[in-house]
């Protein structure tokens, strides 16, 4: 963390109104419900490193992604961005120049390319949009050079997005995403609609273009195989909060909280090391009434009943940051 931070979020929140219709609430005296999808994350990504969030579905790791690159507006919370703090009451125009810096690449590369596009539209999108290229030549040259970059031939430009295979696409979208020469990109699950042959392809890509652009990244994930090639650091949500966030070499020797080790004891040991498991039962709790006290206490074999009543606070722990009672008191078996 020496590098300073290009990527900072503090108290972010949000929360989704998921009542009844007005007139049924009226008739059934029922109040407004409420689901927390993310509630209270703290991190920051420094500059030219990857930073992966990991987790259950639904425990709110790509509501963040979608607040960091605009397409939500946070609930409360504020989110920093080279030093500088986004308003979301900002008009399009005054953060474009931000969002220029920004981009995104989703996780189903069939889905997120327009179908009646060709390549090159679709590449160039960006470049239109923020007003990049100041002729029809300046854009096909740059078409083609991000097509070069991400392994595709700039003949490609001229077919459509059903002529390529999953892992193509998910090259095409990468190219779309660098064409306005962005800073920081998300990147939400990309390789999980694919092939496991050709997600290393992807995942080399995306690491080859790091070091050549000094890109950084947030890496959304539920595969601790990608993860621990990629990140440098890692923070593990739990039904809306990061329970732990630790460097990814120091997460995967030794985890801390007793949900990282629940996700690490999903991965078969091929080493055979024979450590004791402990088994961790149950499901997540509902976002819309979740338990009091820590959220992970119904599944959590060394919970008492301060886990019970009193939510934790995450603490410094060597490098890490974890948010357990049961690490602080050492009641957590090594």
């Amino acid at each position: 963390m020496s590098a300073p931070p290009l990527v900072a979020v503090e108290g972010l929140a949000r929360r989704f109104d998921v009542s009844r219709p007005w007139l049924a609430r009226l008739l059934t005296r029922e109040p407004r419900r409420w689901l927390q999808a993310v509630a209270g994350v703290d991190f920051a990504i420094p500059r030219g490193t990857t930073m992966a969030l990991v987790g259950e579905s639904g425990c709110g790791k790509s509501t963040v992604a979608r607040m960091l690159v605009g397409l939500l507006q946070p609930s409360a919370g504020r989110i920093l961005f080279d030093g500088s703090p986004l308003d979301p009451r900002a008009g399009r125009k005054a953060l474009a120049p931000v969002r220029r810096r920004m981009q995104m690449i989703f996780q189903d590369p069939y889905a997120s390319l327009d179908p009646r596009w060709r390549v090159a539209d679709i590449v160039a999108e960006p470049l239109d949009a923020f007003g990049l290229v100041a002729s029809r030549a300046e854009r096909r040259e740059r078409v083609a050079e991000l097509l070069r970059a991400v392994g595709l031939s700039p003949a490609d430009g001229s077919k459509y997005p059903h002529e390529f295979s999953g892992g193509q696409r998910q090259r095409i979208s990468i190219a779309r995403a660098l064409a306005s020469r962005p800073d920081f990109l998300v990147c939400d699950e990309p390789t999980s609609a694919l092939d496991v042959s050709v997600q290393a392809q992807i995942l080399n890509l995306m690491k080859d273009l790091q070091e050549r652009l000094g890109l950084t990244y947030l890496l959304i994930s539920h595969n601790l195989a990608v993860v621990s090639l990629m990140a440098d650091r890692v923070g593990v949500m739990y039904l809306g909060r990061i329970v732990e966030l630790a460097p990814a070499e120091e997460l995967f020797t030794r985890p801390r909280h007793p949900y990282t080790r629940l996700l690490l004891d999903t991965v078969p040991d091929l080493e055979l090391r024979r450590r004791e498991r402990v088994p961790v039962a149950g499901e997540v709790p509902s976002p819309i009434d979740p338990p009091a006290g820590c959220a992970f206490h119904p599944r959590c074999p060394w919970a008492n009943g301060r886990c019970r009543a009193e939510r934790p606070e995450p603490l410094p722990v060597g490098a890490a940051r974890v948010a357990c009672h049961a690490v602080e008191e050492g009641r957590l078996l090594a």
